[in-house]
């Protein structure tokens, strides 16, 4: 849960600032970090003007063709009809080139475009420059507007965010701003208010949409004593809360933290884009001018109308040269990926790991809390003749009561379901001194007598002898004055969705899914066996699960292109969530240092969004290379046709902007994506 969107929203920021279409480039192409659609600041092209331009751009087409003799024979007027619609989408890129020339940045496309539409006016091709101009700001508008919806499903992440808190102290209720608001202090949240903390619930009960967190549409029923996170909101009832971390480390905030380094961490595809792109475009700035000095020179020097035609050849070579439809697409790819998991409640930290996980081969689970619920329930209770199960339960949790380990509070749980109240400390069986030795049990002096209760360790270590070995499950056993009275079997329960990921995950060719745990043998090869998992490691202390993960990696050696993928939730996980090709937390109750080291973060802890994202990363990259492809295929051709004075200024433009619309378009198609 507590993976990040802020790049997202910083992204978001920095277009609007500088009127940038999202693409993440420095290729020589103008910025660092965005490719700027010819906007300046402060005055962004409309649809408007584009289409009174386009307006006017027509009314001169159609004097030209009424009375071109009389009319369109005169240069200036010529001139001074078309040069109305070229300055109206015009200006913004002549001011772009300015400023890229003061900054030395001559390549970008706004330079390019400048150049290309000069070039043609001066050389008579008036109405071609403007239809250059003109278009290229249509595709551009098209371009933004594409942008913009691909944010919208990340860029809605930044909203959960709360602005204020209400404190309440000595019953006055006071709204303060979230970061102002400590540890312990009650916060108050109405019906219809956005939680603005984490926090436990001490008074009030009511229904939460916590879908903003975790992508879950059905709304929770949560209750004094449970958890509420940031970001979630209050459906029906008035909560009281005990704030347990400080803003910063809150559930949203540790969202919108997260994403902020998503931005920097781009696929291999990406970096590849960026490198050739940087290297090409002066290349082909030198073709075009190349193209236009010498074969005039070869041919005839004092002929205009051969340098005429050559110059237009260099200018439909600058217009192709400027690679807006790679440097725009593949980011936008990934983009659109990592925006099509979040609606899914799965959080990339970049596309980097998306691509990392499309080429997954092997999956290892952890158990606890991955695979299964990590809530322990009391699968059978087991006593000796002459016991009733009442009578063993109910020692077993008075004894248990003292102790805070999950399989303590199962224990607990049981006997409050079965007899109806819950264990006390005020019964005649409680306990006047426990003792509790962590891996054994607990030991107490009651008023029956000394009890114990723990598992075979204890047993032996108190010299009672005791049964149930081989049981599926974890044993408790429990013994009255040395005497053994029985045994409870509690067992772990697995999440509903697990045997579902693993299918799905077998299903997309992933090649072996394996399963490491501390927990015993007997119970983790049950799990396995019921799940379908291939291999299974139990008895494993947190560094033998670095230890079996980078064997696993070892022998995927065979595949160098093949990864592989740690799930898990816990502190323990965290080295080997850290050492897998691709870390996979749970976020709604996976540790901090799970999330942390964890490179994609399920934000319900369903694991069958496992298969979601492994899915949806190879649609990602397919995307990618799909517009790689489609660029370089198109632009290689018009360059070709150009250079033998075959494509105009039309097709360059096509080569340039419409592709760069096809490929957003392509982009565009991940959020929809099944």
């Amino acid at each position: 849960m507590y993976t990040g969107v802020r790049f997202m929203s910083e992204a978001v920021t920095a277009c609007k600032d500088d009127h940038c279409c999202g693409h993440d480039h420095d290729s020589g192409h103008g910025r660092d970090d965005g490719h700027c659609h010819c906007h300046d600041e402060g005055d962004e092209i409309t649809l408007t003007r584009i289409v009174a331009a386009a307006v006017i751009y027509a009314l001169g087409l159609a004097v030209n063709v009424i009375n071109p003799a009389d009319v369109m024979d005169i240069i200036w007027l010529k001139y001074a009809i078309f040069i109305i619609p070229y300055l109206m989408v015009g200006l913004p890129v002549l001011a772009g080139a300015i400023k890229g020339i003061a900054r030395r940045e001559l390549l970008d496309e706004q330079f390019l475009m400048a150049v290309a539409t000069i070039a043609a006016f001066a050389i008579g091709e008036v109405a071609e420059a403007v239809a250059v101009m003109l278009f290229y700001q249509v595709g551009e508008w098209f371009q933004d507007r594409a942008v913009d919806n691909s944010r919208k499903s990340i860029s809605s992440l930044v909203e959960i965010k709360a602005t204020y808190a209400n404190v309440e102290e000595a019953g006055v209720i006071k709204r303060v701003g979230p970061e102002n608001v400590k540890v312990g202090d009650i916060i108050v949240i109405t019906a219809g208010e956005r939680v603005p903390l984490d926090g436990i619930i001490v008074k009030g009960a009511s229904e939460l949409d916590t879908s903003a967190l975790t992508g879950e549409s059905m709304p929770s029923f949560l209750e004094p004593g449970q958890e509420v996170l940031a970001g979630f909101v209050n459906g029906t009832n008035t909560l009281r809360v005990r704030v347990t971390r400080p803003f910063e480390d809150s559930a949203v905030s540790r969202v919108l933290d997260m994403v902020t380094n998503a931005a920097s961490k781009k696929a291999k595809t990406e970096t590849f884009v960026r490198r050739f792109a940087r290297i090409y475009t002066p290349i082909v700035v030198g073709a075009a001018l190349l193209l236009a000095v010498v074969p005039p020179l070869v041919i005839e020097a004092n002929n205009l109308a051969i340098w005429a035609d050559f110059i237009e050849r260099a200018c439909v070579f600058l217009v192709i040269s400027c690679p807006c439809a790679l440097v725009i697409s593949v980011p936008l790819s990934f983009y659109c990926g990592i925006g099509s998991l979040s609606r899914r409640g799965v959080l990339a930290k970049g596309g980097n790991y998306l691509e990392q996980l499309s080429r997954v081969e092997t999956v290892v689970f952890d158990k606890t809390g991955t695979l299964t619920k990590g809530r322990f329930h009391v699968e059978t209770i087991a006593p000796v003749e002459g016991v009733t199960p009442e009578q063993l339960l109910g020692l077993a949790a008075h004894v248990e009561q003292h102790s805070t380990h999950p399989i303590a509070q199962s224990i607990c749980d049981a006997y409050a379901e079965r007899l109806g109240v819950a264990p006390t400390l005020n019964m005649p069986e409680h306990s006047d001194e426990v003792t509790e030795t962590p891996g054994h049990g607990l030991c107490a002096e009651c008023v029956q007598g000394h009890i114990c209760v723990g598992n075979d360790k204890l047993m032996d270590r108190e010299g009672v002898v005791w049964t149930g070995d081989g049981q599926p499950g974890t044993i408790i056993h429990v013994a009255l004055d040395g005497g053994y009275l029985g045994y409870l079997v509690v067992s772990d329960e697995v999440k509903p969705q697990a045997h579902e990921a693993v299918e799905r995950l077998k299903a997309l060719g992933v090649r072996e899914t394996v399963m490491l745990t501390g927990d015993k043998q007997s119970v983790a090869e049950r799990i396995a066996s019921k799940l379908g998992l291939d291999r299974v490691f139990a008895q494993l202390l947190p560094g033998d699960k670095v230890t079996c993960v980078e064997k696993l990696l070892a022998q995927g050696n065979a595949n160098a292109k093949a990864t592989l993928a740690f799930v898990g939730d816990g502190i323990n996980d965290a080295p080997a969530l850290a050492r897998a090709d691709v870390g996979i937390a749970m976020g709604a109750m996976g540790s901090d240092a799970a999330i942390e080291a964890a490179d994609i973060v399920l934000m319900d802890d369903n694991p069958a969004r496992i298969a979601d994202a492994v899915k949806l990363s190879r649609k990602t990259v397919a995307n990618a290379r799909e517009n790689v492809t489609l660029a370089i295929a198109v632009k290689f051709a018009v360059f070709v046709l150009g250079a033998f004075g075959i494509a105009n200024m039309w097709m360059a433009v096509f080569a340039d902007t419409g592709v760069a619309m096809l490929c957003v378009l392509n982009a565009m198609r991940l959020l929809h994506a099944k």
